[in-house]
């Protein structure tokens, strides 16, 4: 465990009003406030979605709601585009506060990106998910998606408790534009965003990465496709020229062996299902979102808003507390590489 008494700030956008960002938030931020004495969190929202109740006298003084208030009243569950702005307001708070450095790290609760594009008048730009949206408030041309999970030992034969992280070449792309949207330029610098991450914010000093492929078999030699033959495999041995460890093409279907977890910091798929979908299945709902790349530390849940269950009561914080623990220690890393 990180021993580390320089206080860390830390904020949380709450994400959609109608789903259950609100009560996980608040949930995980008190959690992780008793395991940490020196955390500091910040929550942005309306406060009507937040009882006063529900935070102890004693921690009242490291847990603040800052308000930003909804267009208009909540019932769970119910979707209402006229807090589209709302919810883009919360984003634009918390990325402006991490970049003036009132903030060390962000977290970000589930948001529905439907919700925003149907109510949101103020762009003409389709909202594709926080990763994206991030990086144009951030001014940067290339940031990278990567979910990060500890596999307990025992977990898939493993004797000890391993780190998995997967990151993704392309995010929310229809399938059919995968293809055409990989280049080998693109390619190696995700690869290039990833090492650099790895070492600077994970404080891994020699990082080890698998690449997959994009067709089953990684092409068979070009008979299932090419892509890895013209972009894929051309852009990991650029990366390797750079001296980055890295490896590859792999097939996806076999990419992710628990044999080598052990020797494996990162693996980087090309596109979102393949590499999200072992990730899931192994995680269990404990998984963190890390948004690379970016000037910033970003770290979010791995679920959605679930409208079903939002104001019941029962929706589960783990991953939001899985997310505050990450960006608390990517903070660390980053202050005492400053020292």
């Amino acid at each position: 465990m990180i021993q580390h008494q320089v206080p860390v700030n830390l904020v949380i956008s709450s994400g959609e009003p109608a789903g259950v960002g609100p009560e996980v938030s608040i949930a995980a931020a008190l959690a992780f406030l008793k395991e940490r004495s020196e955390v500091s969190i910040t929550l942005l929202g309306d406060p009507s979605l937040f009882s006063a109740s529900d935070i102890p006298k004693e921690l009242s003084a490291r847990l603040r709601v800052e308000p930003i208030l909804l267009a208009s009243p909540v019932m769970p569950g119910q979707l209402n585009p006229a807090n589209a702005q709302y919810v883009l307001n919360i984003l634009d708070t918390a990325v402006l506060g991490c970049l003036d450095g009132r903030f060390d790290a962000m977290v970000t609760a589930p948001i529905q990106k439907s919700v925003i594009n149907e109510g949101n008048t103020s762009s003409d730009l389709l909202f594709t998910g926080h990763t994206e949206y991030l990086a144009k408030l951030c001014n940067q041309d290339h940031v990278v998606m990567m979910l990060c999970a500890t596999l307990p030992a025992g977990f898939l034969g493993l004797r000890k408790s391993r780190e998995l992280r997967v990151a993704l070449v392309t995010t929310h792309l229809p399938l059919k534009e995968v293809s055409s949207a990989l280049n080998r330029e693109h390619i190696l610098e995700t690869i290039r965003i990833v090492e650099h991450d790895l070492r600077t914010k994970f404080a891994i000093a020699r990082p080890v990465i698998r690449v997959a492929g994009l067709n089953p078999h990684a092409g068979e030699s070009g008979y299932l496709g090419r892509e890895e033959i013209d972009v894929i495999a051309p852009a990991i041995e650029a990366a390797k020229s750079l001296g980055i460890q890295v490896s590859g093409p792999y097939p996806g279907d076999t990419m992710f062996d628990a044999n080598v977890l052990d020797s494996v910091d990162a693996f980087i798929a090309m596109y979102h299902d393949q590499g999200l979908a072992p990730f899931k299945f192994v995680s269990f709902g404990g998984g963190v979102n890390v948004t690379l790349g970016l000037p910033i530390i970003r770290t979010s849940v791995d679920h959605g808003t679930a409208l079903d269950i939002a104001g019941k009561g029962i929706a589960d914080s783990g991953s939001m507390l899985e997310a505050l623990r990450l960006a608390y220690q990517l903070a660390v890393h980053s202050q005492n590489a400053k020292i």
